[in-house]
């Protein structure tokens, strides 16, 4: 299935063209619809299959959709297991966000300042991308305020619960509103995965790939 099939919007279909991005991976094909019907989707699917992708394009989409009054606050937030996912992640973001002067993403993550993340954060990020510890760090701080969420996604979960974040994931997502989509991908899904999954999303479908032999990008 191609990108162009999506009816999505111009500026994202621009971004998307320019990125040589045409035929979609499996779990873009399977994930990005359902996203944009505003599902909960839980995705079995490894790094190097497309699941940025997958991801961010449905909730672009979506911000891009939202009233200006909306998109003054954070819409979406992505937790991933590492400052190097988060960055990564952020990056991509960008690349497909060029067009969509409206959405500005922010990575927070351990081992850079937080003076920088603060300011950021306070001149109009709207898409944040972070570890689950500086995430909650901002948020005891009032740095960060997740009242208007729209969109939470937990990246590489099993990766997060193999390195403890289990109790920072949920004291975040206990400030967030209970109003929102859940998106949780995993590599694996052990029972604690599983566990979390049931938790948290409602009436999630559930997307399976297997490991491609050949990585792409996003």
């Amino acid at each position: 299935m191609r990108f162009e099939e999506l009816n999505l919007s111009t500026p994202l279909l621009e971004a998307v063209a320019q990125l040589d991005f045409t035929e979609m991976t499996e779990i873009q094909e399977k994930a990005i619809p359902l996203l944009l019907e505003g599902r909960d989707v839980i995705g079995k699917s490894n790094t190097g299959t497309g699941k940025t992708a997958a991801f961010s394009i449905p909730i672009l989409e979506q911000m891009g959709q939202l009233p200006q009054e909306e998109r003054r606050s954070v819409c979406a937030l992505i937790l991933c297991p590492t400052r190097e996912l988060a960055m990564q992640a952020c990056d991509e973001i960008r690349k497909f966000a060029r067009f969509q002067k409206q959405v500005k993403p922010v990575a927070v993550y351990g081992g850079a300042s937080m003076e920088r993340q603060i300011y950021q954060l306070k001149n109009g990020a709207n898409l944040v991308v972070g570890t689950p510890g500086r995430v909650l760090d901002h948020l005891r701080r009032r740095t960060l305020k997740l009242d208007n969420l729209k969109t939470i996604v937990l990246d590489e979960a099993d990766e997060m619960l193999n390195m403890g974040f289990r109790e920072d994931i949920e004291s975040v997502l206990a400030q967030i509103p209970e109003e929102r989509q859940t998106v949780l991908f995993s590599a694996t899904m052990p029972p604690e995965v599983e566990t979390l999954a049931m938790q948290l999303l409602h009436a999630p479908e559930t997307v399976k790939v297997d490991p491609v032999s050949s990585p792409v990008e996003a």
